[in-house]
């Protein structure tokens, strides 16, 4: 996995609950920062000004969780 290589993978809580992968229950993660697309941002070329969510990546699959930004639900 090239692109985690400088961060190190750890373990992850949800409303104080440990995250476990959906896929493969692994429970170690890659924590970034994600874009939200919307259609009329991209229309207008305006995609940086999407709201950013929270992912973490599972260390063994690779499969990516998101969560909004709590104001957002």
């Amino acid at each position: 996995m090239g692109l985690f290589k400088k961060a190190e993978a750890s373990k992850t809580t949800i409303l104080g609950k440990p995250l476990k992968c959906e896929i493969c229950d692994h429970d170690l993660f890659y924590q970034r920062e994600g874009k939200i697309q919307t259609t009329g941002m991209t229309f207008f070329e305006l995609d940086w000004l999407n709201e950013s969510a929270t992912c973490v990546v599972c260390a063994q699959c690779g499969y990516v969780h998101w969560f909004l930004p709590t104001g957002n639900r």
